[in-house]
């Protein structure tokens, strides 16, 4: 099992901004390599300047949309071709948006299965089997307190990010014993572009914490905890845990009230 993260190579999914950015950061700061990849080629260009100036670590940059199933191939054909070795997964990149299931589009429903579902499920299936292979290594998947209960007006945000808290722990138990670190991160609102651009109020951002924080608590419990998922903050765990002992029906009811009469119909990636 990995003790530290230097000297190894992270591949970061959604490392332009929020809690990616974040967590390539800190992986810089403690001595790992990185393959940086997003949409935003101007902002990975000076996230790359940058970390190579700050912490003398190799970065590389794949400008590319994860969505399409082509830009997922031709990225670990890259990494392949390249020599380059990844150690650590991280599977950030992630959209969401806010709405009526009834009022918003297809497309709007499609981009966030594609991305946050499709894309972390392929991009584990391509980069897996070398660590299990080399058995060291680890994949760090970034869910959200939106995963553990219905969330009215983010339905299927909510509903992708349960798929990715079950996989994940699913994915720890099969690899418990090989040697690979499997772990997901669940946050609750964070200091990022997400909530900002979905549209929703900054009222609804209860106990919000910095992606900075947020990625260090991560990079923490990936090395040293032995459990499948963390939640950060003890706010957002106690909400969590009281939730669980309250009736389906009544949580359902509450986050209805919490997100309805915010803004609706407006799109947000790389963030939580």
């Amino acid at each position: 099992m990995m003790k530290s993260f230097k000297n190894i190579t992270a591949l970061v999914t959604g490392a332009s901004s929020g809690i990616g950015k974040a967590l390539a950061r800190e992986l810089a700061a403690q001595g790992a390599h990185l393959v940086l990849v997003s949409r935003n080629t101007q902002r990975l260009e000076q996230e790359r300047e940058d970390l190579k100036g700050r912490f003398g670590v190799s970065v590389h940059i794949f400008p590319e949309d994860l969505e399409r199933l082509e830009d997922r191939l031709e990225l670990f054909a890259w990494t392949q071709k390249s020599g380059i070795t990844v150690d650590v997964l991280v599977n950030n990149a992630g959209v969401g948006h806010y709405g009526s299931f009834n009022e918003t589009s297809f497309e709007d429903a499609r981009a966030m299965l594609d991305l946050n579902v499709q894309a972390l499920t392929h991009l584990t299936k391509l980069y897996l089997p070398g660590m299990l292979e080399r058995k060291t290594g680890g994949i760090l998947n970034v869910a959200s307190t939106a995963g553990f209960q219905p969330l009215p007006y983010l339905a299927v945000y909510a509903a992708t990010k349960a798929f990715v808290l079950n996989f994940s722990e699913a994915l720890w138990a099969e690899c418990k014993n090989s040697g690979v670190r499997i772990f997901c991160l669940c946050p609750g609102n964070t200091l990022t572009r997400f909530h900002q651009t979905a549209g929703i109020d900054r009222q609804r951002m209860f106990f919000s914490a910095s992606a900075t924080d947020v990625a260090r608590f991560a990079l923490r419990k990936f090395l040293r905890s032995s459990r499948p998922s963390a939640i950060y903050g003890f706010w957002n765990k106690l909400m969590i845990y009281a939730e669980r002992l309250s009736p389906r029906r009544l949580t359902v009811f509450v986050t209805g009230l919490m997100y309805k009469s915010s803004k609706a119909g407006r799109r947000t990636t790389d963030g939580k």
